[in-house]
């Protein structure tokens, strides 16, 4: 049987994990974002200009706030 070499497996820093759960969070909050503020855009009847800053601020707004709570609980899973 011939020998296989052993892949050392290096440990990520604490902030590096919280990075990485943080921008998981962020990428998921911001697609659910924009799903829901396209609709609440589009039933409230904007158009245009109104419509992409009121898609864009609720995407950012959904990204922050989930990618926050995902980086607390990397960090709490993660860093013990």
């Amino acid at each position: 049987m011939p020998h296989q070499p052993q892949m050392q497996v290096q440990k990520q820093s604490c902030f590096q994990v919280i990075k990485f759960g943080f921008m998981m969070g962020f990428s998921v909050g911001c697609a659910a974002g924009t799903l829901l503020g396209t609709y609440a855009a589009v039933k409230m009847g904007l158009r245009g200009r109104e419509l992409m800053a009121g898609v864009g601020k609720s995407a950012l707004q959904s990204g922050g706030t989930f990618g926050v709570f995902m980086g607390i609980g990397t960090a709490i899973r993660g860093c013990g």
